[in-house]
């Protein structure tokens, strides 16, 4: 078995009761489920956190597009490919 270490949380006495019959259910511990539970919640959000602090030191160093830069982009796209058409 893998090292563990103890993580004491608050949670509702109404969770702490649907944990536990979830947990007979499965026929699985409390702790098991709530392990598993947070392992596939820090695998969902963690990527997510450390993009956002990415994407924001971005913005700090200046690396990003205007609302008006996109909008003129996307413009010069679409008329060149209107142009495109019309000689095809």
């Amino acid at each position: 078995m893998a090292a563990s270490t103890t993580l004491t949380i608050r949670i509702s006495p109404e969770l702490k009761a649907k944990l536990a019959r979830l947990a007979v259910l499965c026929k699985r511990s409390s702790s098991y489920l709530a392990t598993e539970a947070l392992t596939e919640f820090v695998a969902d959000e963690l990527p997510y956190a450390e993009s956002l602090v990415s994407a924001m030191a971005d913005v700090e160093a200046g690396h990003y597009f205007t609302q008006e830069q996109v909008k003129s982009e996307i413009d010069r796209v679409l008329a060149a490919a209107a142009a495109n058409r019309k000689v095809a």
